[in-house]
């Protein structure tokens, strides 16, 4: 397993644009997908992840132009989810030039889809998402929500998480409401708690404002770190945010 860190913008696409939203709500335009994958692999990105965030609720599979249109110009390891709801789905982004294949709520609602994806595709093809809230009356504090945040499950994240985790999955992509591009940070205790029950990598998602924020993160125990408005708007520069958590000590890139 890579213990560098590694830095993944991520491309919200709504309707065959980029977009950014605050807590899952409030979507903003924020460009095209060809030229911010082209400007990311320029400014030294590690990954990229790209998330058709309406393809499940309006239950269609991914627009695989797209993806093709951006895995043309892609330099670095491409994760896209977002309506990947079997092999077959999981299989086109694929063929269509993804790296990666990121899945959320079919494999929440179907769990055996994980195992199957997982022997299909291989292990290091496959990200389980977890979209989270907070909710004190569950044993960890988090509950799983499914439908891009829409749809509470009432059932505990940390328990699904291992669950994931138990199929063989080898990196999980939390993401909670409370903090999702807020910038106020991310939900560190999230981020410590899945890192320390599982195996799996974590990918710290939803909140960061600031470098500090990144630093706090794998201090958490995430290793890949994601953003995405303060990539997008220019709050944060990939080049300077690199040279800052080098000097807080972290080996980083690929």
């Amino acid at each position: 397993m890579n213990s560098n860190l590694r830095l993944m913008p991520c491309l919200d696409m709504q309707h065959g644009r980029v977009v950014k939203g605050v807590r899952f709500v409030d979507i903003k335009d924020a460009g095209d997908p060809v030229a911010c994958a082209q400007a990311y692999c320029a400014a030294g990105a590690d990954e990229l992840a790209m998330l058709d965030i309406t393809a499940t609720v309006e239950n269609r599979a991914t627009m695989l132009e797209v993806v093709r249109r951006v895995a043309a110009v892609v330099t670095i390891p491409f994760t896209v989810g977002g309506g990947i709801r079997d092999v077959a789905s999981a299989r086109a982004v694929i063929e269509a030039g993804a790296h990666k294949v990121s899945t959320s709520s079919a494999a929440f609602r179907h769990p055996e889809v994980i195992a199957e994806l997982i022997r299909e595709l291989g292990a290091d093809k496959v990200t389980v998402a977890i979209d989270v809230d907070r909710n004190p009356r569950l044993p960890s504090g988090y509950e799983v929500f499914i439908d891009g945040g829409r749809t509470a499950t009432g059932v505990d994240a940390l328990e699904w998480a291992k669950e994931v985790s138990g199929y063989g999955v080898r990196c999980i992509l939390p993401t909670s409401k409370a903090t999702d591009g807020a910038r106020t940070g991310f939900d560190l205790p999230l981020i410590r708690m899945i890192a320390s029950a599982t195996p799996a990598e974590v990918v710290a998602s939803g909140g960061a404002g600031t470098m500090d924020h990144f630093r706090e993160a794998a201090e958490a125990g995430a290793t890949v770190l994601l953003a995405a408005s303060v990539f997008h708007f220019g709050l944060i520069a990939i080049p300077g945010l690199k040279e800052y958590l080098r000097g807080c000590g972290f080996k980083v890139g690929r």
